[in-house]
């Protein structure tokens, strides 16, 4: 089970940090990625985070450097710090778990999806 927070509405350079809580399984063995979707566009890719056996953080050049993932397995919780955010930020933001995955940003991979948060960056 994943279930995203954090979405809200917030000004151009403005920052948000969407958590994603996991239960069911160990989150140590499974990529956790974010992904979003605006209205009339496909689902993109945004940041993964690998399994934790393979070290790996990925993200699209569209959110790099601006964007920071992170997972705490302790508390099985998997974040995306979102600085500077401007309207093309804007969509449905959702999180999805891939067991022994690395992290990728291909939405084909992930097998079990949260409902999603909206984000809206407007002035």
């Amino acid at each position: 089970h994943l279930e995203e927070s954090g979405g809200g509405l917030v000004h151009p350079g403005g920052s948000l940090r969407l958590s994603c809580a996991t239960s069911g399984f160990t989150l140590d063995h499974y990529a956790i990625a974010w992904f979003r979707q605006a209205p009339g566009k496909g689902r993109e890719g945004v940041s993964g985070s690998s399994a934790t056996s393979y070290g790996q953080t990925n993200y699209a050049p569209s959110v790099r450097g601006r964007f920071t993932i992170s997972r705490d397995n302790a508390k099985n919780m998997v974040y995306l710090q979102m600085n500077n955010l401007n309207p093309e930020d804007t969509g449905v933001y959702y999180c999805a778990g891939e067991i022994l995955g690395r992290g990728g940003l291909e939405s084909k991979s992930y097998d079990y999806w949260g409902r999603g948060t909206q984000v809206t960056v407007s002035s």
